[in-house]
């Protein structure tokens, strides 16, 4: 099956939140979807966040990461998911920044890249960092439809799902389903 980056799949607000969010389903152990599991979706994700990505003015061109930096970008990967997500949980866990912050030592430890462009790897760690020292934590919020991590950027703060015109609409029509449904069984 070929996959295609599109614009949705970069809802996070920041490059850190759309790798996290490169796992589609995360808890949902028998639909789970890696995206990153394919090296060849992993490195056209560079060149998506290129066009697509809140950030992609600050890094520029992205590459992909080096094949031998690729776990450390997993590693990056799931250490965002986890320290952000616990944020947004209201969770104080001294332990996931820690995690967080050895996975972004990890990351920015490796050889550079070929210097046609900003590693993917790199810039994530960057963006991450950004997020750790200009923290938001009343803007960082979790999808209640597909559980992705998204920065809500409106002015009052009232976003409610990573990109209205996919989980909203989804959240909408099931609504309006099960409504309609309901009338006629009555």
């Amino acid at each position: 099956m070929t996959f295609t980056w599109t614009e949705h799949r970069f809802s996070g607000g920041v490059l850190a939140l759309d790798v996290a969010n490169s796992v589609v389903l995360r808890f949902d152990p028998e639909r789970r979807v890696d995206r990153f599991a394919d090296a060849a979706a992993m490195d056209s994700f560079a060149g998506a966040a290129s066009l697509y990505s809140a950030e992609r003015e600050r890094f520029g061109t992205l590459v992909p990461a080096p094949p031998e930096n690729r776990k450390s970008l997993i590693g990056l990967r799931e250490a965002t998911d986890r320290h952000f997500r616990a944020q947004v949980e209201a969770q104080d866990r001294p332990d996931l920044l820690a995690d967080l912050l050895e996975a972004i030592a990890a990351v920015l430890r490796q050889p550079a890249g070929n210097g046609q462009g900003t590693s993917l790897d790199v810039a994530t760690a960057h963006s991450a960092l950004s997020l750790i020292a200009n923290p938001e934590p009343d803007r960082l919020k979790i999808c209640p439809n597909c559980c992705w991590l998204f920065l809500d950027r409106s002015r009052n703060r009232s976003r409610t799902w990573c990109d209205m015109a996919v989980c909203g609409n989804r959240t909408k029509a099931r609504r309006h389903y099960r409504r309609n449904r309901q009338g006629v069984q009555q």
